[in-house]
């Protein structure tokens, strides 16, 4: 899953896939099962998702891809206990961050060797 700083005001579902690390497919599914994502939509229906989107979308992709949810427990959980699992999420993504800065490192030292 990338872990890009999130900069821009609105980003295309193509962006959006890389960034979460799903399928656009996928997305698109999620949409229509959890009524919190609901990206923008101009009058040719692209779809534009604001940092607050991908943020909601990195909670769903934690609960369902991470924590192994169902959809229905996932759309409980989120509910239910919102905050606790967004500070999950987070941590979750600091972790991932760091390991693939250490990976890097490791590679990097396998090199010079």
């Amino acid at each position: 899953m990338a872990t890009e700083n999130i900069d821009k005001k609105y980003y295309k579902i193509s962006e959006v896939a890389e960034i979460i690390g799903v399928a656009q497919s996928a997305l698109r599914f999620w949409e229509s099962q959890f009524p919190m994502v609901a990206p923008k939509r101009n009058a040719k229906g692209t779809r534009f998702y604001t940092p607050a989107d991908l943020e909601r979308l990195r909670m769903i992709r934690y609960l369902l891809k991470d924590k192994g949810l169902h959809i229905d427990a996932a759309r409980e959980a989120l509910r239910t206990n919102r905050q606790g699992l967004e500070r999950q999420a987070r941590a979750v993504e600091r972790l991932r961050s760091v390991r693939s800065t250490l990976v890097e490192m490791l590679d990097a030292l396998h090199k010079l060797r």
